[in-house]
């Protein structure tokens, strides 16, 4: 059975570069792994504001959303950054959302 894509090509607009690292280390303490992708994505901000003692924090958030698998080689997206609207965030979440039979529907990036 064929499963309807959750986040259809036409709606991602947004170039971002993608800057994967696993979450295995080698000897030296680098990344085993390092993925660099440049690829369009549906992309949406959000922003919240936190009230400290001093002063307010403006934090600034967003997700990018990608149709089917951008690593099909990884189990896990977890760490690296994102280059989107000029700007370099870190990546906080990522999920593979897989349809009933296992295959990755779309994939999600949280972004700090």
């Amino acid at each position: 059975m064929k499963y309807p894509c959750l986040v259809p090509k036409r709606l991602c607009k947004v170039d971002i570069h993608i800057h994967l690292e696993s979450e295995d280390t080698d000897e030296f303490g680098q990344p085993e792994k390092v993925l660099d992708l440049d690829l369009k994505c549906n992309f949406q901000d959000k922003a919240r504001t936190i009230l400290t003692a001093e002063k307010k924090l403006v934090e600034i958030t967003g997700t990018a959303m990608f149709p089917g698998d951008i690593a099909p080689d990884w189990p896990t997206l977890s760490g690296g950054t994102v280059t989107v609207f000029g700007e370099t965030r870190r990546i906080e979440r990522g999920m593979k959302a897989r349809n009933p039979d296992g295959t990755v529907n779309y994939c999600q990036l949280e972004v700090v």
